[in-house]
């Protein structure tokens, strides 16, 4: 973190003169932004707007991180949007900020609303930014995950300040995360300046007249406790039967988007089943500012019955102290903070008793409610938007003049050598446009499905597989979990109990072509279902995987073919992952590695380090699963019998810097000659997260940049330089002959290529894939030291 002169930790060098604040030309805020539905949407928009109040030749504007693919209707302050998951769009923001030269950045930062590992994209672009970066942070953790506590490190590192809203927050940077304090600043949250008024004012209407109100306010989530005060009114009731409780907010869009209206459905069963829903309203609305100071204005009591301690700001507090409340609340930290002195009302977690007892007190107390209402009100005069607007700009005003110009290199954009990595745009049109009610059928001719020859299991895990691993790693995509439902029940019907196998081929007709299917057709079940446990978007498409993939394990044991168990291996495998204690999945793992193992190395020579004596398709899944199950089960051996086979994959399908698969018009048979056409997605698709999982195991980049190299031959480094895709639907041809593409795009081509961008996206939405090209040569300069042959560079 550039370090600034020391100050009071607290409160801010003063810059008096407003025309100083003025001086700011152009001030940028990142976060999210209104119209969307969260707190920090929220916030990010009232603290613009108070610092455009305040300054007004300075120009503001903010760059929007979005959770949806589509965006939202913004404002016109919004001049740039990231799609959260999306590295290169922080990486294009960050280009826009210093083209345009701002004087200054103040993020907000809250965990989950940016992409990468515990948000981490977030620190590459403030990493890139020459102007003083100002970081407010909205959630600090206690006990923080080793990657949270890092990535906040980071962030700490690359701003200039960080903001926090409260003291405890202070001190949690300063004694859990070794901030040094001359770094720290606390400005309170912002709240409207609102007159102090007597209850009775709004009553009447929100249709409440002579009713003692109590209110809870905020995006509607099962931390919020509301269950606790819904048990606790039958005791108020008794002493006040005039009272009624407004829960006024929206349900939390992620809860909605995941459980529909679920939780509030269980909210108003329970205040009928408490005997008090005559006196509950739910107000079901996300309500602008000037509405929801009049509701607050109408409460008699807020409350606020958090669940747990972990919430270090409450805007909702914040809010119902400055427009003067009488607050009853659970000892959350911020609330701990704010209400101490006589400002409010403290009740112990989860005690319906102990809240009914302090609300009781203070309907029965006019005067002493009035008397925390002042309080809580004259308290908060200073944190109104215009006094925090005016704290922030001279934050800023500090942070700039304190920036050496040795400090700020000239900027210099970047060119393709140093640029990283830019993908495709996933798009799912061509994957809907070949599923129908029943699963996705096999081919295409051209790009319209071609029902001749119906479906199958194989491509039909492989849809699973596809869509499993996009709810996990680009959330937000409509229709996802849609599909993933048709192709789940697919595989369930598919499994015949009688024999314990996935039937494999159905008509278009809706009748099996056969009573098993073959060992390959299983074992992508298996895969499929091991990684939908993971990824599946309900708990209850997780449980059916885990029992569908316990039904198809017994079968596994009876498999000749590699590729079977090499595929029915990885499901285990990531099955294993979140059920690490399943003795059956374990011992088939073990049993099924050393299977693999043994027939490695009974095959295997010095000048064919392969498991048979013909390399044909889906290669690479076999050194994946040599390298994934060595790793999970300790075995060095078995991870060096991957790495070597994968090693020499790489070599021999490696021409003139491209990545060059084995055709499948002949194959590659041991002693003879590797047909070149037609190549085929499905060994790209294979090759990608085998090359992963080695730079996992093994911590060398070069296994990145062949990753990368087999990836760019769906996108054009191939034999005719053509690309294989279509960005406009997500289609793929079905291969690449001598003659140039076959423009047949089928489920197979268009899943391997889904697939691989998926794979690519998600490891740049950790952070693995921010190489540059420079830095890969870097690592293949050490190869060549390492083994006289060079590793391929990154896009």
């Amino acid at each position: 973190m550039t370090q600034l002169p020391a100050t009071n930790p607290v409160q801010p060098a003063k810059v008096s003169d407003p025309r100083i604040r003025d001086r700011l030309k152009l001030v940028g805020f990142i976060g999210t932004y209104v119209p969307r539905k969260c707190g920090i949407a929220t916030f990010t928009a009232d603290l613009l707007h108070a610092v455009a109040a305040e300054a007004p030749s300075t120009r503001v504007i903010a760059v929007a991180s979005n959770d949806v693919p589509d965006g939202y209707d913004y404002p016109p302050e919004v001049q740039f949007e990231i799609a959260q998951q999306r590295l290169a769009d922080y990486r294009k923001a960050a280009e826009y900020l210093n083209v345009n030269e701002y004087d200054a950045v103040c993020v907000q930062h809250e965990f989950g609303i940016y992409g990468g590992t515990e948000g981490e994209h977030l620190v590459k672009l403030l990493g890139e930014l020459r102007m003083p970066k100002i970081a407010t942070l909205h959630t600090l953790l206690r006990e923080p995950t080793p990657e949270q506590r890092r990535v906040l490190c980071s962030l700490a590192e690359v701003c200039d300040r960080l903001v926090v809203m409260s003291e405890m927050g202070r001190r949690f940077l300063e004694e859990i995360y070794r901030i040094p304090s001359d770094s720290i600043l606390v400005i309170p949250h912002g709240v409207p300046d609102t007159p102090f008024l007597d209850t009775n004012f709004y009553k009447d209407k929100f249709g409440v007249s002579g009713k003692k109100v109590i209110l809870t306010f905020g995006l509607l989530s099962p931390n919020k406790g509301i269950e606790v005060m819904l048990r606790a009114l039958p005791r108020i009731v008794e002493r006040h039967p005039d009272v009624v409780y407004v829960v006024l907010g929206a349900t939390h869009p992620h809860i909605r988007r995941t459980q529909g209206e679920a939780y509030r459905l269980r909210l108003q069963q329970l205040a009928r089943s408490q005997g008090v829903d005559k006196h509950v309203i739910f107000r079901d609305q996300f309500v602008a500012l000037s509405q929801l100071c009049e509701y607050l204005g109408a409460a008699d009591v807020y409350c606020t019955p958090y669940l747990n301690v972990a919430q270090i700001t409450s805007g909702t507090l914040s809010y119902a102290m400055a427009t003067g409340n009488a607050i009853v609340s659970t000892p959350y930290w911020h609330a701990e903070e704010m209400l101490q002195d006589g400002r409010g009302r403290l009740v112990p977690f989860n005690d319906s008793a102990a809240l009914a007892t302090e609300i009781t007190d203070l309907l029965s107390d006019e005067d002493e409610r009035l008397a925390i209402r002042r309080r809580a009100y004259d308290f908060t005069r200073s944190h109104t938007w215009k006094e925090v607007a005016r704290r922030y700009l001279d934050l800023f005003v500090e942070c700039r003049d304190h920036r050496r110009v040795e400090e700020r290199p000239a900027y210099q954009t970047r060119t393709l050598r140093t640029l990283a990595t830019v993908l495709p745009e996933l798009k799912f049109d061509h994957l809907k446009r070949l599923t129908d009610d029943v699963g996705i059928l096999q081919h295409a001719t051209y790009s319209v499905p071609n029902r001749d020859h119906g479906y199958c299991t194989d491509d039909n895990a492989r849809a699973l597989l596809v869509t499993s691993l996009a709810q996990r790693h680009v959330p937000a995509v409509p229709q996802l979990q849609d599909l993933s439902g048709t192709y789940l029940s697919y595989l369930l019907h598919a499994f015949n109990p009688k024999t314990g196998m996935f039937r494999n081929f159905m008509g278009y007709d809706r009748c099996w072509m056969e009573a098993a299917g073959s060992e390959d057709s299983h074992a992508r079940a298996v895969w499929a279902l091991g990684e939908t446990v993971i990824g599946a978007a309900e708990d209850i498409e997780s449980r059916l995987a885990t029992a569908l993939l316990h039904k198809a394990l017994p079968a596994v044991e009876r498999f000749e073919s590699p590729r079977a168990v090499s595929h029915a291996l990885l499901g285990v495998n990531a099955f294993l992952r979140i059920s690490p204690n399943d003795e059956v999945a374990q011992r088939q793992l073990e049993k099924m590695g050393d299977r693999l193992y043994q027939r490695y190395q009974q095959n295997a020579s010095a000048d064919w380090p392969w498991i048979e004596d013909e390399l044909t398709y889906s290669n690479g899944a076999i050194a994946h699963a040599l390298l994934a199950v060595g790793e999970s089960l300790g075995r060095s051996s078995m991870r060096e019998a991957g790495l070597e086979s994968l090693d020499w994959l790489v070599t021999l399908q490696t021409e003139d810097g491209r990545y060059v698969p084995i055709g499948n018009q002949g194959w590659y048979r041991r002693g003879g000659e590797r047909a070149r056409f037609d190549q085929q997605p499905i060994e790209a698709a294979s090759m990608i997260p085998a090359c992963v999982e080695a730079y996992r195991v093994t911590g060398e980049h070069r296994w990145l940049g062949e990753a990368q190299r087999c990836f760019r031959w769906f996108t054009g480094e191939n034999h005719h330089d053509l690309p294989m895709y279509d960005e406009t639907t997500g289609a793929c041809c079905d291969g690449l002959s001598a003659d140039g593409l076959n423009q047949n795009r089928g489920a197979e081509s268009t899943l391997a290529w889904l697939y691989s961008l998926i794979f690519m996206h998600a490891l740049q939405s950790e952070g693995t894939l921010g190489w540059s090209k420079v830095e890969a040569e870097e690592a293949e300069a050490v190869a060549e030291d390492n083994d006289g042959r060079g590793a391929a560079h990154c896009v």
